[in-house]
């Protein structure tokens, strides 16, 4: 997963996470023995539903899983780092600048300030939140021919269909769900695509208000009409 040339790095960023990461609450101290094997390889096999040369956006980076491993794995791939929280941002930029990736940029904010703004090949998301949401916060930076592609857990299914309103409204295709790492990993990863029904009709802001309008009028809570009395 990590050529001989990028393996240091990749071994440089599991000792910056078992460290630092730890330190600053990036990772949590039981974390550390098993970043490999539970993080890094599993964030590692998410570049194999990712096409070659891409624009890669990653949303609430964190501490760098999924968006910094792609970057080390890949030096192929472009890729923003989306982050509001400036302790973490401080912390990307940090192993940005020591493994010297020119191919990484740092972005402190959240997603929806890129949104009409900018948009990229791949989407990428390490629970960040359930899918009707990501949806939301996703797909206005999705390119017409680009993709979602998000790590899952095991309930994916159960999100996929309880998103099915959510993915009509933005004009999604049907999700996509692999199980990478099969046969080589300890712990494998689930991965969701979500790509455009049509590219053609994919534009700014018309489908992406759209869909975050009807999006938010279902997540709306109801109010409860007051009842009649009787014989009013």
């Amino acid at each position: 997963m990590f050529s001989s040339q990028r393996l240091p790095l990749a071994q440089r960023y599991a000792d910056l996470l078992a460290t630092e990461g730890v330190v600053r609450g990036l990772i949590g101290p039981r974390e550390a023995p098993r970043l490999w094997d539970r993080h890094l390889l599993n964030c590692a096999v998410l570049g194999e539903w990712i096409p070659q040369d891409a624009t890669v956006c990653d949303i609430g980076s964190g501490a760098g899983l999924p968006g910094l491993v792609l970057a080390i794995a890949r030096p192929d791939l472009r890729i923003t780092l989306v982050e509001p929280l400036l302790r973490r941002t401080t912390f990307l930029q940090e192993v940005v600048d020591e493994l010297e990736l020119g191919h990484v940029r740092v972005f402190r904010g959240r997603a929806d300030a890129l949104h009409g703004k900018e948009t990229f090949d791949v989407v990428t998301s390490r629970a960040v939140a359930p899918l009707g949401r990501l949806l939301g916060w996703s797909m206005p930076l999705v390119a017409p021919t680009g993709a979602l592609v998000a790590m899952k857990g095991s309930s994916v299914h159960e999100e996929i269909e309880a998103a099915a309103d959510d993915l009509r409204d933005w004009g999604c295709a049907a999700p996509e769900v692999r199980i990478l790492g099969e046969g080589v990993l300890a712990e494998t990863t689930v991965a969701l695509r979500v790509a455009w029904a049509d590219p053609t009709q994919v534009s700014w802001p018309s489908r992406a208000a759209a869909g975050a309008q009807k999006s938010a009028r279902r997540a709306r809570p109801q109010k409860s009409r007051p009842r009649r009395k009787q014989g009013s």
